[in-house]
């Protein structure tokens, strides 16, 4: 059994606690052994790592990712591709999402049918570099709702009725997923109030797909902007409440009331990436979304930090995968949690780490450095409590482990140059 030893680092274990000076023995997959306080690991076999000073951390997991969504600038854009291409083109986003530090995904739709089920399974036998990854169904939503953009076999499945929603979400357990996406919610028309949402699925609908989930004990992710959305996931079981937009107070005390089974994604990526680098990608923003990406970032920022303050489980992922919010900027959402949801660094860390192992059906042994717990860890070049920015530049990473193997192998240059500095 091969062993690797860290020590010389700042451990954040991901539970919210302070970081400490200290060692921490990996042996296979698992991590054998935390020491602090000066204490000192004897392993006279592990293969030594001297992060000279640098913070060793859980590896993080993104709430909403798209693995293949390949930064496209249109909802139909992906159907163009060939199925072999489109594979191939996620794969290499699996890779970029571990070289970023995300030894996990929540997959928040997959862009067509089995796809990500076939990345999640060369990814566990392999054969290709990427997070643990929870696959999902494309998502599904009703005629007229968010996604609905016609005959194509990309993006979204149109279904109308409870046995549709029923069937749709038994084949898809048949052939693999994890996790059935659905859309409650649609864009409401435009008028004064920038931000109107409807309801556009069924309480029946939502039944259904819940009671599938139940039965072959899958998980369900919601796209849920409206007020009566997140109050109709949260009634019938959804898990993953996406958005959250215009949760009123009816909605919040559901969410809270069941903290402990529920998780929150606002999902800002997209409003704040086209209000910050939609020229820079050449997307066009005009007054009414403008308006609306900057009034969908004040209210989600507010209640994002309501949701917190009760207690309720906020975790970053951001949507990437378009053309303005581009795979490898992951990392952004956690500055938003800092910078507009007024979460600590710390309180940030654990939602990306403990948090996020919790949403992968983990808890206890993916996300926190601890005795027992899986080894994917993250050794990073400064301190992101101090900077929570700096976790957005993957050269940060000396060392990224994913199950107690080296994604990235770290290099003893930087501490060999800190020995000769003294």
């Amino acid at each position: 059994m091969s062993e690797t030893l860290f020590f010389n680092v700042n451990v954040i274990d991901g539970t919210g606690a302070p970081g400490f000076a200290g060692q921490v023995l990996v042996k296979g997959n698992r991590i054998a052994e935390v020491a602090r306080d000066g204490a000192a690991i004897e392993a006279p076999n592990a293969e030594t790592v001297d992060g000279a000073g640098a913070t060793l951390m859980p590896g993080m997991t993104d709430a909403h990712g798209h693995l293949s969504f390949l930064n496209a600038a249109t909802l139909g854009e992906i159907s163009a591709l060939t199925r072999e291409r489109h594979v191939m083109e996620t794969a290499k986003n699996a890779k970029l999402l571990l070289d970023h530090g995300f030894t996990s995904m929540f997959s928040g739709s997959s862009a067509r049918d089995h796809t990500d089920i076939v990345i999640r399974d060369v990814i566990n036998a392999g054969d290709i570099p990427g997070p643990r990854l929870k696959a999902s169904t494309r998502q599904m939503t009703v005629t007229g709702g968010f996604g609905d953009i016609g005959k194509t076999d990309a993006f979204s499945l149109t279904l109308n009725g409870p046995e549709a929603f029923r069937d749709a979400c038994r084949e898809a357990a048949k052939a693999g997923v994890d996790t059935f996406k659905i859309v409650p919610s649609a864009p409401g028309s435009v008028g004064a109030d920038v931000l109107a949402e409807d309801t556009a699925m069924s309480d029946a609908e939502v039944a259904a797909v819940c009671e599938v989930a139940r039965q072959r004990n899958r998980m369900v992710a919601a796209h849920a902007r409206s007020a009566d959305a997140v109050k109709m996931c949260v009634r019938n079981g959804v898990q993953v409440i996406y958005h959250a937009t215009l949760a009123d107070e009816e909605a919040t005390d559901m969410l809270e009331a069941r903290k402990d089974s529920v998780f929150v994604a606002p999902a800002m990526g997209l409003p704040y990436g086209r209000l910050k680098d939609g020229e820079k990608y050449g997307v066009t923003t005009n007054d009414y979304m403008r308006a609306r990406a900057e009034k969908e970032i004040e209210t989600v920022s507010a209640k994002m930090a309501e949701l917190k303050d009760r207690g309720v489980r906020v975790l970053p992922g951001g949507d990437y995968g378009f053309k303005w919010n581009p795979h490898g900027r992951n990392a952004r959402d956690l500055f938003m949690f800092v910078d507009l949801f007024g979460f600590s660094p710390l309180e940030t860390i654990r939602a990306a780490t403990q948090h996020g192992g919790e949403l992968m059906g983990m808890a206890g042994e993916l996300g926190i450095v601890t005795r027992g717990a899986l080894a994917d860890m993250l050794l990073v070049d400064g301190d992101p409590v101090a900077n929570i920015k700096i976790l957005q530049d993957q050269n940060r990473f000396l060392a990224i482990m994913k199950d107690g193997e080296f994604h990235k192998v770290p290099s003893r240059d930087r501490a060999q140059a800190q020995v000769a500095a003294e």
